[in-house]
């Protein structure tokens, strides 16, 4: 049977619970990609970052990543997993200008420093010569079919681009605005996520994306972490945790889930097993532009009440999330303070 991209997306949506793995590489779409994909070329440059994204795409599972770099994509260049190195790596990325320009997909891990001609990072050496970050993602990116930023260091700025930046990193969007770009954050985002991305572009092209260029199918406007989150009872009531270890919402100890949109609530890491809130931490953001705080609220730091979500018969989404809602969550925040005040005076009343 062929596949289609309806039945594409439906693997891709309910994978974790369907199959009891956290993979979209089920064996209908391999079969697929193996039959169309004729060894797509990838090249994955690496920038400022902490190569999480990388150990990230390592751990993807069904089938592991050896078959997926050897049989359904080529990866040509990838500084952490390739054997060669000097002037035989970087006759990598010649060859694919040569060869493959307008048909090779671009992927850009870490922010990209730009203060001093991005002589903040080099990732090899032409004509003796340092080649910076900088100069190879605008020559590689202009060239490319499609780039895809993986992870929030390379959507956003991430780490590195917070305060005070003495290196001038930034996102991808920034260094290549007239890009075909897709965008895939988390720190680090689910191999599911990359993978899965990779997969659409290959079968069907791009993915149709949100605002802020993530993929719809994983970061849609009706994929906010807080609605799926084993804890929101909590949140529905109004009991809110005053420490890690306490019952209740992680609200006010920072958590981030209210205007985050992923679907790692519902997907899990390390096959379904565990995620952000079940390992009894809070949501970050990580796959938001807020991450990790460069707007002001730092990771810790309790969010905003006209940014929550308060109610849930909010349709939240994903581009008019904040000032939209804020009357409305801070109407239903409130709510919850004066019904906790309205039986804490009556309890007194009859003490009296």
């Amino acid at each position: 049977m062929k596949l289609t991209r309806r039945k594409f997306l439906q693997i891709c949506a309910g994978s974790a619970a369907a199959y009891g793995t956290s993979s979209v590489l089920t064996p209908q779409v391999v079969h697929a990609l193996k039959q169309k994909a004729g060894n797509q070329p990838v090249i994955w440059l690496h920038g400022q970052g902490c190569t999480g994204c990388a150990v990230s795409l390592l751990n993807a599972q069904r089938p592991d990543i050896a078959e997926t770099l050897l049989d359904i994509i080529s990866l040509d260049y990838h500084e952490a997993v390739m054997a060669s190195a000097g002037e035989v790596s970087m006759g990598v990325l010649d060859s694919a200008l040569a060869d493959r320009a307008g048909d090779y997909i671009l992927v850009v891990e870490g922010a990209i420093p730009t203060a001093h001609n991005g002589d903040y990072c080099y990732i090899g050496e032409k004509d003796d010569k340092p080649v910076t970050m900088l100069e190879a993602v605008h020559t590689m990116g202009e060239r490319a079919k499609a780039v895809v930023a993986v992870g929030s260091c390379a959507c956003w700025g991430g780490i590195p681009s917070a305060p005070p930046n003495p290196t001038g990193a930034k996102p991808v969007s920034e260094v290549l605005p007239n890009a075909t770009l897709i965008n895939i954050p988390g720190c680090p985002p689910h191999p599911d996520w990359m993978v899965g991305t990779i997969a659409h572009l290959l079968l069907f092209g791009i993915p149709h994306l949100d605002r802020l260029k993530r993929p719809t199918m994983f970061f849609g406007p009706n994929k906010i972490v807080h609605d799926n989150c084993e804890r929101r009872q909590y949140f529905d009531k109004g009991q809110f945790a005053k420490d890690f270890s306490d019952e209740g919402c992680l609200y006010e100890l920072g958590c981030k889930g209210p205007i985050t949109h992923c679907d790692i609530s519902t997907r899990g890491w390390l096959g379904g097993v565990n995620w952000c809130v079940r390992s009894g931490g809070g949501c970050i953001g990580c796959t938001e532009p807020s991450f990790p705080g460069n707007t002001g609220d730092g990771l810790y730091e309790k969010l905003p009440a006209a940014q929550v979500p308060g109610l849930p018969s909010i349709n939240a989404k994903a581009n008019t999330i904040g000032i939209a809602l804020g009357a409305a969550t801070a109407a239903g925040i409130a709510g919850h303070a004066l019904g906790r005040a309205i039986t804490k005076g009556r309890g007194k009343g009859k003490e009296g």
